[in-house]
């Protein structure tokens, strides 16, 4: 009786703490698979790879806590990036970047426009935005990349270079997440999101106004994103309307394998930057294997079935 009780004991924290298992895991078998996976190289290159996915994903972590969707996110990356690229060559970098966060900005408020006072369905609003900002993106590029202006040199300068040997860009995503870990954590905001993906009928009864929250969460979801866009351009140095083509997906998959609910309510910042790194790793030893870009494509699709089936599994072994 007791080895039965001890053994589901130890069970009930493996399925807790699933996340970081499964982390731990990937780091392993990464080793095993690849001798180069660990080389600093690699390392610093797969965090570079990772950093505008793991910013978008704190925001969608926000939006997807409420029970909402964002499927504009990759779209707003595409635009933001050729607007940016266009800016540098008509005004000063610091303006050029300012208008193009604002332009993200004015994307997510749209969205929460739509699904906070509309009552329009998050995946239904996100997804024509979706299509709207991509085909603004061509529209502004004309169909082609946009290289950022040579005297913008700050911005790609950061975008490829490094600080104490680590990607410049993966400080604005340590930021990101420290500052998404504490909002959830220990402010008001936060707990509020929460318990609107919890219960939202009962947050409305209390008095809280629901719609200002699901209004900011999509805004910043969108701010995020555009930070995401500027990064990729500084990082590539050309703005193109294709980038971020399936991002959103990529997104929502670390944000589930991280262990959040699809239905909203649950959710932590820690778990999503680990599903990031997952993810990450995962395209990056199939990167190293030469595996096809198709293969990957079905072998992350299976991932996000295995990790909401353990999601289930974990409620139901409550």
């Amino acid at each position: 009786m007791n080895f039965k009780i001890s053994l589901k004991r130890y069970l009930q924290f493996i399925i807790k703490y699933n996340t970081v298992f499964i982390f731990l895991i990937m780091l392993v078998v990464s080793a095993v698979v690849s001798d180069v996976f660990f080389t600093s190289t690699n390392l610093f290159n797969l965090i570079r790879q990772v950093t505008p996915v793991g910013i978008i994903s704190m925001g969608m972590l926000l939006v997807i806590l409420t029970g909402g969707i964002d499927l504009s996110v990759g779209s707003i990356v595409a635009m933001v990036g050729v607007l940016c690229a266009l800016l540098t060559q008509t005004m000063t970098l610091p303006l050029a970047i300012i208008a193009s966060l604002a332009c993200g900005l004015l994307v997510g408020s749209l969205s929460g426009y739509l699904v906070s006072v509309h009552k329009i369905a998050p995946f239904i609003a996100t997804l024509a935005l979706m299509s709207i900002v991509r085909g603004l993106g061509f529209i502004f590029s004309k169909g082609a990349p946009v290289l950022v202006s040579e005297n913008a040199s700050v911005l790609t300068d950061f975008g490829s270079g490094n600080f104490l040997s680590i990607p410049n860009p993966a400080f604005i995503l340590i930021l990101t997440f420290a500052i998404t870990a504490v909002l959830l954590k220990y402010n008001i905001f936060g707990r509020i999101i929460i318990a609107i993906g919890s219960n939202e009928e009962a947050v409305r009864l209390s008095g809280i106004k629901v719609s200002a929250y699901k209004f900011s969460v999509y805004a910043i979801a969108g701010g995020l994103s555009a930070v995401a866009g500027i990064i990729t351009t500084a990082r590539t140095a050309v703005g193109s309307p294709v980038m971020g083509v399936g991002m959103e997906l990529d997104v929502i998959a670390t944000v589930v394998i991280g262990g959040a609910s699809l239905s909203g309510g649950k959710g932590s910042a820690i778990n999503t930057l680990l599903g990031v790194l997952i993810l990450g790793m995962i395209g990056n030893i199939m990167n190293l294997m030469n595996i096809p870009a198709y293969s990957q494509q079905v072998i992350k699709g299976l991932i996000i079935i295995f990790a909401v089936l353990l999601q289930r599994f974990q409620g139901s072994s409550k």
